[in-house]
This record gives C-alpha cells, sequence and structure tokens, in this order.
C-alpha cells in the first residue's frame, strides 16, 4: 500500500477521526459533518489538525 492512515481532529468539534492521506472522496467529520479531507488527485488536503499516524 502506498498511502497511510492518519488521525485528524476536527478544528469545529475537537473530535478525532482516522483519514486515508490519499483519500479519493470528501471525507466530513462524523459528528459536526465539518470537512477533514478533500481529494486532490494525490495525497488529501487535510482541513483538520493532523495529531499522529493510525497505521503504518
Amino acid at each position: 500500500m502506498t498511502g497511510r492512515f492518519i488521525k485528524v481532529q476536527c478544528k469545529n468539534c475537537k473530535s478525532t477521526q482516522i483519514v486515508f492521506e490519499k483519500a479519493s472522496t470528501i471525507v466530513k467529520c462524523l459528528k459536526c459533518n465539518e470537512i477533514l479531507a478533500r481529494p486532490t488527485g494525490g495525497k488529501a488536503k487535510i482541513y483538520g489538525r493532523i495529531v499522529g499516524i493510525a497505521i503504518e
């Protein structure tokens, strides 16, 4: 696998969610529906705060 899973904290509600760093769809926060990641054709643009790497 060429991508990693990262832990992203929502800027709005501060909840943490695991996101694939090369997401191919828009990823929204499960609690407040804020956009956490948007696809760019390569690595996704992350709109939350990266807290760490979940799985390598």
